[in-house]
């Protein structure tokens, strides 16, 4: 640890809130290539630091998208029906998630989260034109497709939010209440997704001090010091903000994660 590392952490925190207030994802997104980038500053070895940057990503996400959810639910951006039944899905296929993310080589990892966040931003940027919108699935559908949405957030170190807002968009609830409820999923696919992967990483090799299984804890507290202090600017931002811009924002953001990863 010193002090250049703890900066870029507590900057890096400052971003990922307003981006986890403005979109509704828990800044996995960003905080999974910013940790690869950073933890080899702390010593930590090249064969765990994708477990690692996904584990501390997932952890941190509790805490930003908690504060996230909150403030949207103080603005009434949170859609209870949406939480009610996604919520239950999302639980499961996040702890899912972790168990794959155990059984793929760590040199394969990244690019598969590059390809999980390419294919979300071919998707959103296609949504910006679409203007046909379908019907929220029965409760039992909805359930099943949070499964889904938890388990590829799990393995990509993200909240779900560039999952579950293009697809709640999609099926007709407006573009504020999708940023808001899936900020409230979010938290419950982080929990599940981090305890896989602490129940993991207790077996591994290598670990850095102060780890909880894969979670860092030092890049744990310095990222979420901040973010969560910065959420509530980017949840007003959503607020005020048009539709069409919120989801230019989003494809565009999703398309520089992706090819940072993948390149």
């Amino acid at each position: 640890m010193n002090i250049e590392f703890l900066l870029l952490l507590l900057l890096l925190g400052s971003v990922v809130g307003i981006m986890a207030g403005l979109l509704g994802i828990g800044g996995g997104l960003i905080v999974v290539p910013a940790l690869m980038f950073l933890l080899p500053m702390a010593g930590i070895e090249p064969s765990i630091a994708m477990q690692i940057a996904l584990a501390t990503s997932l952890a941190s996400i509790i805490v930003t998208s908690g504060s996230s959810a909150y403030n949207h639910f103080k603005l009434g951006n949170v859609d209870m029906f949406v939480v009610k039944w996604l919520m239950p899905g999302v639980v499961i296929g996040g702890f899912l998630g972790a168990n794959v993310a155990e059984w793929i080589p760590s040199q394969y990892l990244p690019k598969v989260f590059g390809v999980i966040v390419l294919c979300l931003a071919v998707q959103m940027l296609f949504s910006i034109r679409g203007k046909s919108q379908r019907q929220m699935p029965g409760s039992g559908a909805t359930m099943s497709i949070g499964t889904g949405i938890g388990m590829i957030s799990s393995l990509a170190g993200i909240g779900g939010g560039s999952l579950s807002v293009p697809f709640l968009n999609r099926h007709g609830i407006e573009m504020r209440k999708a940023v808001g409820s899936s900020s409230v999923c979010g938290c419950f696919i982080a929990l599940s997704g981090m305890l896989g992967f602490i129940f993991h990483g207790y077996k591994a090799e290598a670990l850095p001090a102060y780890s909880l299984g894969y979670v860092y804890l030092p890049a744990l507290i310095g990222i979420t010091s901040t973010s969560m202090l910065t959420t509530r600017i980017g949840a007003r931002l959503a607020s005020t903000m048009p539709t069409a811009t919120l989801k230019k924002i989003f494809a565009l953001f999703l398309m520089f994660v992706a090819g940072t990863m993948l390149l």
